[in-house]
């Protein structure tokens, strides 16, 4: 008997695993849809683009257009837009309503001043703030650098005072200077302003009987003057004490009454 025939290594690997060319064309295919992607992704439609522009350019309020927009639904061109939609309901009627209030507490208070002989010392004015109340003759309301009330400003507080204790307004007293003295002994006008507003709040509040939780005082000094001259007629402007009658409906409402009140006096007029 012949010896058995041992195997070589080298016959053993005539006939190699080729199992790992699978997972390499595996590898090639993911490579190559990964490429196709990308090189898709990179390609822009131009058309499309330009649509896309001009919609966001449109909405941003950039460009004005009334085309079809890529979204859903049509751009409406500026100009077609009624601002009244944006309206609270029924705002125009509390603006003209509010005016009406206001107008009739003024004439109140000028009556009464005018019974006092006062009427020519104090101002009115309707804005989207409210009523003010001017006190412009400081020298009559006030002694020069003093913030205690005369008998003139007394016999003005004692008309405003009652006509305003039964009302529903919150009122400011804001007082005013018209220039900023050095720092010394005496008093700075920041406060001088803010001593002669809080008297005349004491004063509507007790004895004029407003209710002092509808009450505020401030004090400005020459920050918000009237005129920007240097005479003694505007510099007495200047030197003054604001009542206002704080409007207390929404400032949407509010920033009509100006509108309102230039339609109303051009009819008048």
């Amino acid at each position: 008997m012949s010896p058995r025939r041992r195997h070589r290594p080298e016959e053993e690997e005539e006939h190699p695993d080729e199992r790992w060319m699978a997972s390499y064309m595996d590898m090639v295919t993911v490579l190559m849809c990964m490429f196709i992607v990308l090189y898709a992704m990179s390609t822009v439609d131009q058309e499309k683009f330009a649509q896309l522009k001009s919609s966001l350019a449109t909405g941003f309020g950039q460009v004005e257009t009334a085309t079809v927009d890529t979204a859903v639904g049509v751009v409406v061109p500026p100009e077609m837009v009624d601002d009244t939609e944006t309206l609270e309901p029924d705002a125009v009627e509390a603006a003209a309503k509010e005016i009406e209030e206001l107008t009739e507490l003024k004439e109140r208070i000028e009556t009464g001043l005018e019974d006092r002989g006062m009427a020519s010392h104090v101002r009115f004015e309707i804005d989207e703030r409210g009523l003010t109340i001017r006190l412009v003759s400081s020298e009559m309301f006030f002694e020069p650098d003093r913030a205690a009330l005369t008998a003139d400003a007394v016999s003005v507080l004692d008309t405003i005072g009652p006509i305003l204790a039964p009302t529903d307004y919150r009122v400011s007293v804001e007082g005013h200077t018209a220039q900023v003295r050095q720092l010394t002994d005496e008093a700075l006008d920041w406060e001088l302003s803010s001593s002669r507003a809080v008297n005349v709040l004491r004063y509507l509040s007790e004895p004029g009987g407003v209710d002092y939780t509808r009450l505020q005082a401030v004090g400005l000094g020459e920050s918000r003057p009237l005129t920007g001259g240097t005479t003694a007629e505007e510099l007495a402007m200047n030197r003054r004490v604001d009542i206002i009658v704080l409007s207390g409906e929404s400032e949407q409402v509010r920033q009509l009454i100006p509108g309102l009140l230039e339609e109303q006096q051009a009819e008048s007029g």
